[in-house]
């Protein structure tokens, strides 16, 4: 009997996030949602291809290898596709091995009303319209933007990078500072440097993945050879002196990153290209360019830095 969802740590994705549907999207489009079955159902047994997110659900799904008592994490399938065009899906899903068995097929309807109710701390979807309805509603969400998938089945390690403000936090000093100089943005930070941020829309994620890790340490207390899976990054735009908020807000939530850059600036794909992570979160487009196309970029559209234009700071 599959252990209560409400226990688990899930991420919900969608199935144009987990595999290749452009051929079958441009079916869709071409001719029809009839057309679009017969194809699905014609290629039934025909593997789809890894999507964007296939390699941070397959190594996310590893966990449970280690924790196979508990079995603390979960993969849930949201979709716009019918039960019979899921099939297909199902099928690929069973042919990689990937431990997925609840899903949430919509037949043509949105399925972010639903996050919650798998207890989803996060719900990955190429729609962006499904994302930005999820944002709104107050649910965590992200669009999975284009990118050349590289999955290198012997590096089980598993990545994530986020941006801090508007991902991890809020986007309160954003709002406050709209248009004004970075001085002022700094003199604010400093002033507020003791009282932590309020959650963002990823803070839920990221206190899970913390939670993981503390697992981990304690396998790697009674076995040092243990090699750890989960490696989390924070890369924002801040440097000194806005950077102790950060640091005040993490260890008020009791949670902390492996790897914290401060880049004043810089370009992230500098850091990301050495960091290679399997995704990376951000809520400013501008910050989710990557020349290889090889960084999984999720864009989080929350706060006032997706309502106008404004210079980021985070």
């Amino acid at each position: 009997m599959p252990y209560p969802i409400d226990k688990k740590f899930v991420i919900a994705v969608s199935s144009s996030a987990l595999f290749d549907l452009s051929e079958s999207h441009a079916v869709f489009v071409d001719k029809g949602p009839k057309k679009y079955k017969k194809y699905q159902e014609k290629n039934i047994d025909r593997v789809l291809g890894k999507g964007v997110e296939f390699p941070l659900i397959r190594r996310f799904l590893s966990i449970n290898k280690r924790f196979s008592r508990t079995k603390p994490v979960e993969v849930v399938l949201l979709s716009r596709n019918s039960a019979a065009t899921g099939k297909r899906v199902f099928r690929s899903i069973q042919c990689y091995g990937l431990d997925i068995s609840r899903a949430a097929f919509m037949e043509g309807e949105s399925p972010y009303k639903y996050i919650p109710a798998f207890n989803a701390s996060l719900f990955l979807s190429a729609d962006e319209t499904d994302v930005i309805k999820a944002i709104e509603s107050g649910h965590p969400a992200g669009t999975v933007l284009p990118t050349n998938v590289e999955d290198d089945e012997g590096d089980d390690e598993l990545r994530i990078a986020f941006d801090f403000d508007g991902v991890i936090a809020d986007d309160e000093s954003e709002a406050v500072f709209k248009g004004k100089d970075l001085s002022d943005f700094h003199a604010y930070e400093v002033a507020n440097s003791h009282i932590p941020h309020k959650p963002g829309p990823l803070a839920d994620l990221f206190k899970k993945l913390s939670f993981i890790q503390k697992l981990e340490d304690k396998k790697r207390e009674k076995d040092r050879n243990y090699k750890r899976i989960i490696k989390t990054s924070i890369v924002t735009a801040r440097n000194a002196p806005s950077h102790e908020r950060v640091i005040t807000t993490l260890e008020d939530w009791g949670v902390s990153s492996n790897q914290t850059f401060f880049l004043g600036g810089m370009k992230k794909e500098r850091i990301l290209s050495v960091l290679r992570p399997h995704v990376f979160f951000d809520d400013q487009r501008s910050h989710l360019n990557s020349e290889g196309k090889n960084i999984p970029m999720v864009h989080i559209p929350f706060g006032i830095a997706n309502k106008n234009p404004i210079i980021k700071v985070s």
